[in-house]
């Protein structure tokens, strides 16, 4: 950190009726960001990830539109910057590239970001799957038999291979966990197939993601902004949802407890959060809804951004202490009301018409209102917000090539690792067992030497039978799902 900062020192948002600050000891009480298409929410955001990096503080954010990678950049000079400092006020200003790492599921435009199926963990996939109590039981007794058999699971392929281990001993399982019907079995195949069909094969495999990796500061002490591409995921909504619960949850999981510090240990910025809202399965809203209330005491704060307030659950609503909100359109008589709703969740200001302020405020002007001494919400100001010190806007492909050449953690998360897990395990146990089936079948029976040549029927035997049956059946599963592997794209609380 620059030796003139201190890790408390406020981040300065802007400047209204005074100067408006957001206090380090309260980003962990949550914000929101709201306002129209093109009002100025993404700079609002991007001043704020500045503010929390100068103090020391990691971020993470989802870069829905491509712009946010402009933090590894610093701001071109131009007048409307110049004008916009002298209103406000900043003598200090300087153009600043930030310390960026680049994540991207897909591997494409950052370092992938990978878990394994056993870290997700069968309550957070039941969950995710939204299935039902009996199918959660079959998929808790195949994590069960996967530890008592010593089977890794890494990708959706290993959890393939052992449903369809689990279903072929049924009998034999059921007898020791309880009953598995095919039925079930067959529903999370089913379930799991939307998940590969939206690129989930990207997202499951090895090297996992250290949570470590996302909470680093740079050799001058400021926070690593931490930028994950999302202009696909985002139209993939289970992908996204798959993702950000198991993000959220193994936060919760894996920090301990701090109480209020003066300053969060991470900040999470989730951009178009209507669109995660909009598509995502009930349990991803309601594990959001658990950590919003609860992560504060972990240290982390999160930060939604989206169009509209009434985007964002009620119960999830009620834990944002922070409220920036620019500009909104009043042409309908929903947009009407949640102008009445927003303007209503603002500490009054005497000196300003709330609710006539959304309608009128320009680009790059918001109702601000943040938690000031002792946790109070502060009487909401028609704000100036403040430029950013990075480029407001993308970056270029030898740019992101760059910035990824320098990333402290490329080594690590590039190159995919493929250990030997369930699915060749299985493989290999069922390839031994053909073998040993096929050299029984070629003994004679009464002598346990081999029959010889001449004597032996063109018919197969029933045994041969099922041995071919079960190569055809494993060679066609095979193909299937590499042909699918082709032409496709994708703990508990």
């Amino acid at each position: 950190m620059s030796p003139n900062v201190n890790a408390t020192d406020p981040i300065l948002l802007g400047k209204g009726e005074n100067l408006q600050y957001l206090l380090p000891a309260f980003g962990n009480r949550h914000g929101l960001v709201t306002g129209a298409t093109g009002t100025g929410k993404t700079v609002t955001l991007q001043v704020i990830a500045e503010g929390f990096s100068r103090i020391g503080v990691p971020v993470f954010l989802a870069d829905v539109k491509g712009d946010l990678a402009g933090l590894s950049q610093p701001i071109a000079p131009h007048p409307k910057i110049d004008e916009r400092l002298q209103k406000i006020g900043i003598t200090d200003f300087a153009p600043t590239a930030w310390p960026v790492v680049l994540w991207d599921l897909f591997g494409k435009d950052g370092h992938p970001v990978r878990t394994t199926i056993s870290e997700m963990g069968p309550l957070l996939l039941s969950s995710l799957l939204e299935l039902n109590d009996t199918q959660e039981g079959v998929l808790n007794v195949a994590f069960r038999v996967a530890d008592d058999e010593g089977l890794l699971l890494l990708d959706l392929e290993d959890l393939r291979a052992l449903l369809r281990f689990v279903a072929d001993n049924a009998k034999q399982f059921s007898t020791q966990y309880g009953n598995i019907s095919s039925a079930s079995v067959a529903a999370i195949q089913r379930r799991l197939l939307v998940l590969e069909e939206q690129g989930a094969e990207h997202f499951f495999g090895e090297p996992a993601l250290e949570l470590t990796d996302i909470q680093r500061l740079d050799l001058s002490g400021r926070g690593v902004i931490n930028v994950l591409a999302a202009d696909r995921l985002i139209q993939k909504p289970r992908l996204y949802a798959t993702f950000l619960l198991w993000l959220l949850s193994e936060l919760f999981e894996e920090l301990p407890e701090v109480g209020d510090p003066e300053k969060p240990r991470l900040v999470f910025f989730f951009d178009e959060a209507h669109l995660l809202f909009d598509n995502a399965p009930r349990a991803l809203v309601s594990q959001v809804e658990q950590v919003v209330r609860l992560i504060r005491s972990k240290g982390v704060g999160v930060f939604f951004v989206t169009q509209n307030p009434l985007d964002v659950p009620e119960t999830v609503l009620g834990q944002l202490g922070n409220r920036i909100q620019h500009a909104m359109r009043a042409y309908t008589a929903r947009e009407q009301k949640a102008i009445r709703a927003a303007a209503q969740t603002f500490r009054g200001n005497p000196n300003l018409d709330t609710e006539q302020a959304f309608t009128q405020m320009g680009v790059g002007e918001a109702l601000i209102s943040t938690l000031q001494a002792k946790g109070v919400p502060g009487m909401v100001d028609r704000t100036l917000i403040r430029p950013p010190t990075s480029r407001i806007g993308p970056i270029s492909e030898q740019e992101r090539s760059e910035v990824r050449s320098r990333s402290p953690v490329g080594s690590r998360y590039d190159q995919t690792l493929n250990r030997e897990s369930a699915q060749e395990v299985l493989q290999a146990r069922a390839e031994q067992r053909a073998r040993v089936a096929e050299q029984e079948a070629g003994k004679n029976p009464e002598s346990g030497r081999p029959a010889p040549t001449q004597r032996r029927s063109n018919r197969q035997t029933p045994t041969e039978a099922a041995i071919k049956s079960f190569l055809r059946s494993a060679s066609t599963t095979l193909g299937r799902e590499i042909m699918r592997g082709i032409l496709g794209v994708i703990k508990k609380t």
